[in-house]
């Protein structure tokens, strides 16, 4: 029997809820024209609910208002809820130590205030970042939009509400059961599917889950999430920032983001992973954060029109 409930989430400010949503790629913009309402299914531990969220108030007094439709929800699963819609929009998040720090840095100052609000999105758990960041592997960010939203459609568990279809990112069993030879059919390589199948057996098999490593310091989580086959220093940093909310991490190896760094500070000029990684030291310890700034502008083309040259910035193609 389908049930409703709701409750409001009080995201620290400054919060921007369009900015902070549409830097996370599962919260999807209601059909409806001129909805501003975003949804995305959550999988409570095996239950599922979808979630209605919708901005009240302003960035400075911000508010939401969180609808749940699901089956029959027990209040430890709305609780569970209310717990992965926080995570989910970094609603806890202080940005003003990050803001004071970019104000002495003019392209990131631009930024912050292009994108004034915005949260860092986080992703629920290690299996998924990890996952993720397999499929995203050497392809372009909309080929791996395509294979993340068939992976997630074949796979995915799903809830259907008032006749719209809704799905949650795959769970580690279906991956592991579906086999190598199965998930070539996802449009992967067979090393990748060799990855993600791993990936998924590693997670059903170690205690605790891949979850266990959000203990432990940086350096054991780098340690602890590179022994697994096919995930390097790259998908690691991503574990970190995404996974754990940890606050310093920045993915070197990322070739979009060494583009938009070379565009707004070196003139377009080309960078190596040695040299990004010590210039990104200017931003510590706030890496993660500089880094979603950083992704904004590039996936949006906004905020560019400041550079360390004083000259405007090719926007990507």
């Amino acid at each position: 029997m389908m049930t409703a409930h709701s409750f409001l989430v009080q995201p620290a400010a400054p919060f921007d809820f369009e900015a902070t949503s549409e830097n996370q790629p599962y919260f999807r913009k209601g059909q409806e024209d001129g909805s501003d309402s975003y949804r995305r299914l959550l999988d409570l531990e095996g239950t599922l609910a979808l979630a209605t969220v919708q901005f009240n108030g302003d960035a400075s007094s911000p508010e939401l208002r969180v609808e749940l439709a699901g089956n029959e929800l027990t209040k430890p699963e709305v609780s569970l809820a209310r717990a992965q819609i926080e995570k989910l929009l970094g609603t806890g998040q202080d940005l003003r130590p990050f803001y004071e720090s970019a104000s002495e840095d003019p392209v990131m100052a631009n930024l912050v205030e292009t994108f004034y609000g915005m949260h860092q999105t986080l992703s629920l758990s290690v299996f998924e970042t990890i996952a993720q960041a397999i499929l995203g592997q050497q392809l372009s960010a909309s080929v791996a939009r395509v294979i993340r939203a068939l992976m997630i459609e074949t796979y995915g568990p799903r809830l259907t509400v008032q006749g719209e279809t809704h799905y949650a990112f795959p769970r580690p069993r279906e991956i592991a059961e579906a086999g190598v030879a199965e998930l070539r059919g996802m449009k992967l390589s067979q090393r990748k599917a060799e990855y993600l199948h791993g990936l998924a057996l590693a997670e059903l098999e170690t205690p605790g889950g891949l979850d266990r490593v959000a203990v432990l310091p940086d350096e054991e989580v780098i340690k602890e999430v590179t022994s697994l086959r096919g995930v390097g220093m790259w998908s690691a940093q991503w574990v970190m920032s995404r996974a754990l909310g940890r606050p310093d991490a920045f993915p070197i190896g990322d070739l979009a983001l060494r583009r938009i760094v070379s565009q707004l500070y070196f003139g377009g000029e080309a960078l190596t992973d040695a040299e990004l990684a010590d210039y990104s030291l200017r931003w510590a310890p706030f890496r993660s954060l500089a880094t979603s700034y950083l992704f904004a502008a590039l996936r949006t083309g906004k905020g560019q029109e400041v550079t360390v040259s004083g000259s405007s910035a090719c926007t990507p193609g």
